[in-house]
């Protein structure tokens, strides 16, 4: 990946022309804040490439303000003396996140309700820098964009604040606070000593995939989100999972053509290698990164971690020798886990990742397909926990028919103590035949005390 540098934060000079053309945008009605994340690093291609394509030039504005007039009402335009209070004069103690362009914390606002008029709600607050145009890009997509999508599986836009004063302009966003934090604060962070469940990880995967669905094939215009990441999914306190960060979002190709021309933007590790090499962004980016952070949820280790040993520094390379051998692949799994995981469903979802990973991007599944694979996989898992054994009483009788099978056969073979058992599950087996009931299966005879 050394096509890409990390920029934190700081204004390209390319990018005085796009704030030139979206500052035409109102104040009052666009605005975005950068990652809320604490890996909140932003990449861009160092090379002289066409970066922006006049798609990004000349189309965003209008783009814009086609969605402002979609927008519904129900983001609310907040006061910056209403948000400083919320956050008690944005105390360092209620700092929940903190990135490139600003930071975020938690707070709490009066919100309109039909049967309360005081009723409050816990927020999460963006604040960006004060001073400068950085972040001033994503800010506007934020608002844009939000400001429109609806789905239970994208985090929700409650409002926002743009007040200009003697301090510089302040940008703010309102968003629903997300009391789990993020994906990456379970799978990857060191602080939080309780792993996510195999199943918590396999239905974070489905409601983060139906997300990412919805964006590329549910609305009447396509939206690639173009930086997914553990960090830009966001659990509530059901763990149910919400993608947030749509700073770096980019509308999706013109009918007829297959893909838009743009900078690479993202998150090292991440971003597919077709996009960093070309410049050419499809949905299928977005897959392919789906299936970087399915591989996280495998192994609990970060797509790029410096601090391992060479060989084992980038996730997809680490794995490939471990998924092609099945006597192997258990070695990959998170140890966190401790064992508590269907192995079988492990190796589906690893086979589901390499599809989302495969070179050429016509061979990636599309995200609703994704979305189906993954319940095919819960469902399995679901259906095997819900297998009852057979009813008690016909388990005693089994076993005392086998054990007197055995001490007939034990008698006449002298004193030994112990003995092979006939196969207990077999016998059932025999029995049920005869009246229609299912087989057992995955039995394995075992040795009992016959004296």
């Amino acid at each position: 990946m050394k096509c890409f540098h990390f920029t934190s934060g700081e204004r390209r000079e390319d990018e005085d022309v796009v704030v030139s053309k979206v500052s035409r945008v109102s104040w009052a009605r666009s605005f975005s804040v950068a990652s809320s994340s604490l890996d909140a690093r932003r990449s861009d291609l160092d090379s002289d490439s066409n970066c922006y394509s006049s798609r990004d030039l000349s189309e965003s504005v209008g783009f814009f303000d086609l969605l402002s007039q979609r927008r519904t009402n129900d983001l609310r335009v907040f006061s910056f003396s209403e948000l400083k209070s919320a956050t008690r004069g944005f105390n360092r103690g209620l700092l929940i996140g903190e990135g490139g362009f600003g930071c975020v914390y938690r707070g709490v606002v009066k919100v309109p309700d039909d049967h309360d008029s005081d009723s409050k709600m816990d927020v999460a607050i963006k604040q960006l820098n004060r001073h400068g145009f950085q972040g001033h890009k994503e800010w506007i997509n934020e608002v844009n964009f939000l400001g429109v999508v609806k789905h239970p599986n994208l985090v929700k836009l409650v409002g926002y604040c743009a007040e200009d004063d003697e301090r510089g302009i302040q940008r703010l966003l309102v968003y629903e606070l997300m009391r789990n934090k993020s994906l990456e604060d379970h799978l990857l962070a060191k602080v939080l000593p309780v792993p996510l469940p195999w199943m918590t990880r396999l239905k974070v995967a489905q409601d983060a995939a139906r997300g990412l669905a919805y964006l590329h094939e549910e609305m009447d215009f396509q939206l690639i989100f173009r930086d997914f990441k553990a960090s830009n999914v966001l659990l509530d306190e059901d763990f149910n999972a919400k993608l947030s960060d749509f700073g770096l979002a980019r509308l999706g190709p013109p009918e007829g053509l297959g893909h838009v021309s743009t900078s690479v933007v993202g998150t090292v590790g991440y971003a597919a290698p077709e996009y960093v090499h070309t410049g050419r962004l499809t949905a299928k980016s977005d897959v392919w990164s789906f299936g970087v952070v399915m591989y996280e949820l495998i192994t609990g280790r970060r797509a790029v971690e410096r601090n391992l040993p060479r060989g084992e520094q980038k996730l997809l390379e680490w794995v490939k020798p471990f998924v092609s051998d099945s006597k192997k692949f258990h070695l990959i799994l998170d140890p966190r886990l401790e064992g508590q995981y269907c192995i079988k469903s492990a190796q589906k979802l690893s086979a589901l990742a390499n599809k989302c990973i495969a070179k050429q991007p016509k061979s990636r599944p599309k995200m609703s397909e994704v979305v189906e694979m993954l319940g095919n996989i819960i469902d399995e898992i679901s259906s095997q926990d819900e297998d009852t054994p057979e009813p008690a009483s016909e388990i005693e009788e089994a076993k005392e028919e086998a054990t007197g099978e055995t001490e007939a056969e034990s008698n006449k073979q002298g004193n030994n103590n112990w003995k092979k058992v006939f196969d207990i599950r077999e016998m059932v087996n025999l029995r049920n035949r005869s009246i229609g009931k299912l087989d057992w299966r995955n039995w394995t005879p075992g040795l009992v005390r016959t004296s």
